[in-house]
Formats: C-alpha cells, structure tokens, sequence
C-alpha cells in the first residue's frame, strides 16, 4: 500500500478529475448564465408594465377628466369646437393639477409622431384654453413625448346615435362641438406586443352645454 501511495495519481485519473471538474464549472457558469438572464427578462417585463402602466393611467386620468369647454371656433360653421379626434391625434380640454405648475383648464393635444426606424411615438402638447381660444405659450415649449417605440397607435371614438343608443367605434369624431362618450386607445409595441385595450369613459360628457354627442357615426 505504502508503494502505491508512492506512486501518486496515473494520467487517467488526472484526467478524469479534469474532466469532473471542467463539467461542474461548465455546469456552474451554465446556471449563472440562465439566472442572469431570467433576471434581466424579469427586469425588463418588469419595465415594460410599468411603462404601460404609466401611459394608461396618464390617458385614462387626462381623458376621463376632460371638459367641454370651446377651444377654438370654426371659422367654416361658426361652431365652438370642445373635441376634435381622428385615428392618429385628437384635442381636447382638461384641468392639470396646480402641483405641475399649469394649474387651470388647458389644451391637451395627442398626436401620433413616426420616427426615423418605421416606429412611432405619442407626443402630448398644452396649451392655456381662455376664453374659447387656444393661447400659445411664449416661448413655444416643446411636445412632450408620452411614450416611444411603439409599432401601432389607432385612436377610436363612441357617441349616442340617433336613435339615443351607444353607437359603434367611429375612426373619426365628426362631432367636435361635443365629447364623445367613449375614447378607445389601442397600442402596441414595435415587435407586435400589444398593449392591454383602454376603453375611457369621458365623465362630463354631454355637461356645460356641450351637448350629448348625438349624430356620432356609427362605422364599427
């Protein structure tokens, strides 16, 4: 035995504890590696809802607070417009909390902006509503963008029919002296994702004589 001893470990016994221990730490850095990466999508998911997060709860809370107070006039019908909207931009009127420092009734404009690379981008614009006008700021400020990288923006809107019934979602708001009932957002990321539907309901629609957005058109 003592002989043995003497002799030490044979190459293939070397080897074979070189081979061990290549595959545990293969093993081990192949762990690492999937739990870095299962933590770095665990952030971005994490991200990617707190972004939609924030978006939805920024348009749920500017729309549903909108008012129907003019903020311009058609020069064509002599008609005060409260809220005009097509599939990509739409304007309406909406008190910002004092804590932002624009405190008061202001112009909320959403417009859907393409950028350089095929995606697109939500930019938000303010501006003070008085006296059934828009008042530009001086100097102009800058939209500010509300969410970028997204694949697909469609704006749709709902009002009372004819017939006072809940009419279909209408690309288009065709009444602009009144609100629309409901605003329908629908997006989604530049892979395709997309984003939980919002359906907002515009709380003082039809108050403060702006009417009860009858003769909305009822295109699905």
């Amino acid at each position: 035995m003592n002989a043995r001893r003497a002799r030490g470990f044979t190459l293939i016994e070397v080897i074979l504890a070189t081979v061990l221990l290549a595959s545990g730490l293969a093993l081990a850095f192949a762990s690492l590696r999937a739990a870095s990466a299962t933590a770095t999508r665990g952030e971005q998911i994490a991200h990617r809802d707190e972004r939609m997060r924030a978006v939805s709860n920024f348009l749920r809370r500017r729309l549903s607070s909108a008012r129907s107070i003019a903020f311009a006039l058609d020069a064509a019908s002599g008609q005060q417009l409260r809220f005009s909207g097509d599939g990509e931009q739409m304007r309406f009127v909406a008190d910002l909390p004092d804590y932002l420092g624009r405190g008061g009734p202001y112009v909320h404009t959403l417009h859907v902006v393409r950028n350089g690379d095929s995606s697109e981008r939500i930019e938000v614009d303010l501006a003070m509503a008085l006296g059934g006008q828009t008042i530009a700021e001086s100097p102009p400020r800058p939209p500010d963008v509300l969410v970028d990288g997204l694949g697909n923006v469609r704006f749709r809107y709902r009002g009372m029919n004819a017939d006072g019934q809940l009419g279909g979602w209408s690309d288009t708001w065709d009444t602009p002296e009144a609100l629309p009932l409901q605003v329908s957002i629908d997006l989604a990321d530049k892979n395709g994702r997309a984003w939980p539907g919002l359906i907002i309901a515009l709380q003082l629609a039809g108050s403060e004589g702006g009417g009860n957005g009858l003769g909305a058109p009822d295109r699905l």
